[in-house]
């Protein structure tokens, strides 16, 4: 009976072949996600972008880093270094002799398959001679020549051969283990207990690694710090600026407890206090907690001190940009605070709802935060070379220029003169840096889909507002400036032409007019006098000839249009039959028919069209990646987004929530939903479209909504009433049709 055998590699073979297979399933992941890009190319980009962004922080210390860093080079040596290991596994495995052959007798006794008994007897004769023990030759050797003898002549063994593949018949089925035998041997127990405590490390590894993990939300924010801000945004509903900022810097992302990445310094109790004096108004002596807390009281003095672009020591430099960098993520985590507050206000009654200006003020402190300056100062210093004593000159009498779009629309003369005071270097600079910032424009379409009338909003019906966002660039409002401007005297010429032929054309229209006129009313008198048949034909081919010859009118109104209508000649002014109206008539009703199918069809088109793009959006996966920021003092760059949502102004509420608009290169279509209002009436909402990193580039606009009665529901529609003569007919057919049904299975039998 066969049994079963557990056997190590003696020869090591088979452990070569898992060896390989192993070190190859990790060299190839890791060479595609670790292998350092073509530095060559970042460096490029950064060559690129450096006659705009050259004086920005984040450009200065990314250079930095790209010289200092050795990083890459580690990173390449290591995985040559397993490549190298992985190719001479693969050379070893190559050079291995095969060990698992299928035993055949023939070639054991060097003779081929179909040999004869007689040549198998020779052979066995010859071979015995030359390796029997008796005469000196290889026992081992001999052993194989007589079971292969015995196989090839015995029939029970030749059977045994055929069947099973062994002279001796079925053997223990052997497993093998990709291991070599010394490594279990006594000898080697050191290598067990070794294998054994990188095993339960491992486990360890992972189980911090997901104690770690689960402390942290989706975005990387600590789920502790979501909870805190929940908090205060549920009990201050109406926050101002300087509480917001409060709250932000009691994050625990700040807190050395809770994130390693944070630092308290010794230095701290010296170098926090002297910046407090010189910012004053801090507040310090509040005692509520979080914000009495060394860690926040240190967090917010440096978030202030970059928002007024203080200079502080290099120790604070470096925490300060740890902070700085960490703010923008965790305003927007109090923006989805925000958002989930006001949905479970709106869903549940008595809920308390933070107020738009509060979900509005973290995104201006993202804004400020980003371009480093304060709520009140101008927008204008966000640009190179720009201080508060060169603002005098901008916001002048003659000038008045207070925002970035003011600037952009001076003309170019203006402009050189009220910026003589940089330079014509610092000016080019300046104009390459402006021409650089966005410009965008917002189309909004406003629609209830899966409905029969589209335009139509019924009370408590899903609104969806489509808007259509493109981005330009500054310095094509340039252009469009230069065009405009580049040749007045052409334009006044052309304009004034226009203005004289328009003279000349209402003359001719006032001539023809006046004359249509009387012939209409000379055509009543004969028409009554005379009561003549018509003459269709002619009479609308007269028509038609008189309207083309007063086709020279700019514009015409319906009794103008029902004057020429009348002008014709005397023979053929007789109007149209009765049953010429009524084809008319018919011909009308088709038209509007065929208009009226045009419309569904173009609705259906459109609502296909946009399945298809929410499809596509949900399988997509678009970069984040769209145009970097200028930003002076932000330690890090920053990709250039969005905020676009729906806002009641007058009740200061969110009617739609507000999407992060992060993958806007040229133009994106986005759709926002909300319920209509279940009363009937006008309503006045604000579509807003706000800079997650610029100042003063937002845009408002209004979204006027009127809201009708929603139809009444039908409760017996005419398609489920069925006449009871229609349901007795039904009935005789069904009898019928059995009554036939059994006269067949009679004739059958």
């Amino acid at each position: 009976m066969a049994g079963q055998q557990f056997q190590y590699d003696d020869s090591g073979n088979t452990f070569f072949y898992f060896l390989t297979s192993f070190v190859g399933l990790i060299v190839i992941p890791a060479t595609y996600y670790l292998w350092p890009r073509d530095q060559n190319a970042e460096q490029l980009r950064l060559k690129s972008l450096r006659r705009v962004h050259g004086r920005c922080l984040w450009y200065r210390l990314r250079l930095m880093k790209s010289q200092q860093s050795i990083v890459p080079t580690l990173k390449k040596a290591a995985l040559l270094f397993g490549w190298a290991v992985f190719l001479l596994l693969a050379y070893k495995v190559s050079k291995l002799d095969r060990e698992y052959q299928e035993y055949n007798p023939f070639e054991v006794l060097n003779l081929d398959p179909g040999a004869s008994p007689s040549e198998i007897k020779k052979q066995y004769r010859v071979l015995s001679l030359k390796y029997h023990p008796d005469k000196g030759g290889d026992e081992a050797a001999f052993m194989r020549i007589a079971k292969a003898y015995a196989a090839l002549t015995n029939e029970q063994s030749r059977q045994n051969w055929e069947t099973y593949g062994n002279p001796d018949g079925p053997g223990a089925t052997s497993f093998g283990i990709a291991l070599p035998a010394w490594i279990v041997d006594q000898k080697n127990s050191m290598l067990v207990y070794a294998s054994l405590s990188f095993s339960v490390c491992d486990f360890f590894l992972q189980g911090t690694w997901w104690y770690r993990s689960i402390r942290y939300s989706g975005d990387q924010i600590l789920i502790n710090t979501t909870q805190l801000f929940m908090h205060f945004m549920y009990k201050t509903p109406n926050m101002n600026m300087k509480r917001l900022a409060m709250v932000l810097t009691a994050a625990f992302e700040f807190d050395p407890r809770s994130n390693k990445e944070a630092t308290i310094r010794p230095t701290d109790n010296i170098e926090v206090p002297q910046l407090i004096r010189e910012l004053g108004n801090i507040n310090v002596k509040k005692k509520e907690p979080p914000f009495c807390y060394p860690y926040s009281l240190k967090a917010r003095v440096l978030v202030l001190a970059h928002l007024a672009r203080m200079d502080v020591s290099e120790e604070l430099e470096e925490d300060q940009r740890f902070v700085v960098r960490k703010s923008p993520a965790l305003l927007q985590e109090m923006i989805n605070v925000g958002c989930q507050l006001t949905m479970m206000a709106n869903s549940r009654g008595g809920f308390r709802a933070p107020r738009l200006v509060t979900i509005e003020n973290c995104m201006k402190l993202t804004q400020m935060t980003v371009q480093g300056l304060q709520e009140s100062k101008s927008p204008l210093l966000q640009l190179p070379h720009f201080e508060e004593e060169h603002l005098r000159y901008c916001i002048s009498k003659k000038y008045k220029v207070r925002s970035l779009q003011d600037l952009v629309s001076l003309k170019d003369s203006d402009r050189r003169s009220m910026l003589r005071f940089l330079g014509e270097e610092k000016y080019d600079e300046v104009m390459a840096v402006l021409g650089s910032f966005p410009h965008l424009t917002m189309d909004t379409k406003l629609q209830v889909l899966d409905d029969e009338d589209s335009n139509n909003i019924t009370a408590g019906s899903i609104v969806t507002v489509t808007v259509t966002l493109t981005r330009k660039r500054m310095s094509d409002m340039f252009e469009k400036e230069q065009d405009s401007t580049s040749c007045p005297g052409e334009e006044a010429s052309t304009e004034e032409a226009q203005a004289d032929a328009s003279k000349t054309k209402t003359k001719v229209w006032q001539n023809k007019n006046k004359g249509a006129k009387k012939a209409a009313k000379s055509k009543k008198k004969k028409l009554t006098k005379k009561k003549a048949t018509p003459a269709p034909v002619k009479a609308k081919q007269a028509n038609g000839n008189v309207a083309g010859n007063v086709s020279v009118a700019p514009a015409e109104d319906d009794d103008d249009a029902s004057d020429k209508g009348s002008e014709s000649d005397e023979g053929e002014a007789n109007k149209d039959s009765p049953s010429e109206r009524d084809e008319d008539s018919d011909k009308q009703s088709d038209t509007e028919v065929d208009e009226m199918a045009g419309d569904d069809e173009e609705e259906w088109e459109a609502l296909q069209q946009s399945i298809q793009r929410r499809e596509r959006a949900l399988l997509e996966t678009k970069s984040k990646v769209t145009h970097p920021v200028y930003s002076l003092y932000f330690p890090e760059e920053k990709q250039e987004w969005w905020w676009l949502y729906i806002a009641d102004r007058r009740e200061q509420t969110l009617v739609s929530m507000p999407y992060h608009v992060c993958t806007l290169k040229d133009t994106e279509e986005v759709e926002l939903k909300f319920p209509a209002p279940p009363k009937t009436g006008n309503y006045q909402y604000s579509v807003i479209l706000r800079s997650d990193s610029y100042l003063g580039l937002d845009q408002i606009k209004p979204l006027k909504l009127e809201v009708h009665e929603a139809k009444a529901m039908l409760d017996n529609h005419p398609q489920w009433d069925i006449p009871d003569t229609e349901e007795e007919d039904e009935e005789q057919e069904d009898s019928d049709g059995i009554e036939e049904s059994e006269d067949d299975d009679e004739d059958n039998d």
